[in-house]
């Protein structure tokens, strides 16, 4: 199946991301390929097989959330709750999340192609990492009610799609197709 897609390295050529390339290393560095679902384990950091904990990424979320302060789209806060205070990331940059949002609407309205193999292979990647990160929702909501319906519709149609079956017609987007796999699990 998809999800059990072995992954194999084709380029450790530094991506200028400190994540991606730290990934690179961890994928370059393991002995045997591991699948699509293991490495996603690894490298979000959700994993506890001591064999493996070398390859596991540490401190992901907050990684990312450093990564962004730095680009400026988000903010660092300290909030209080109850007993204990929290570091929270809210968004600064409103401007370039609206591009995200309407790049992903548009993508499924206007720009529709009907046809996952024609669309735009990191729009495609954004639509399944935001459905699988249960946020899906949220970029239609600011829709008038039947272009909510329409975008949630096509996209619903999108991912219902079998991964195995596209990952085997896909040029380039086999892993996005595994990943879905991975996630829908």
């Amino acid at each position: 199946s998809t999800w059990s897609f072995q992954v194999h390295l084709k380029s450790d050529a530094p991506t200028g991301d400190v994540l991606l390339d730290e990934a690179l290393r961890h994928i370059k560095a393991m002995e045997s390929a591991e699948t699509v679902q293991t490495w996603i384990e690894l490298l979000t950091g959700r994993t506890w097989n001591p064999f493996k904990l070398q390859y596991q990424l540490r401190n992901v979320r907050e990684r990312i959330a450093k990564a962004l302060v730095e680009k400026g789209i988000l903010t660092t806060e300290k909030q209080n709750f109850l007993l204990f205070d929290m570091t929270t990331h809210p968004v600064s940059n409103a401007t370039e999340k609206q591009r995200l949002v309407k790049k992903l609407q548009e993508s499924v309205l206007e720009r529709w192609v009907n046809d996952p193999h024609r669309m735009d292979r990191r729009t495609l990647a954004l639509l399944v990492l935001a459905h699988s990160s249960d946020v899906l929702e949220n970029i239609f909501a600011s829709l008038a009610d039947d272009k909510y319906n329409v975008a949630m519709n096509r996209t619903k149609d999108l991912l219902d799609m079998d991964p195995e079956v596209e990952a085997a017609k896909a040029s380039g987007a086999e892993m996005i197709w595994a990943v879905l796999a991975a996630f829908n699990k």
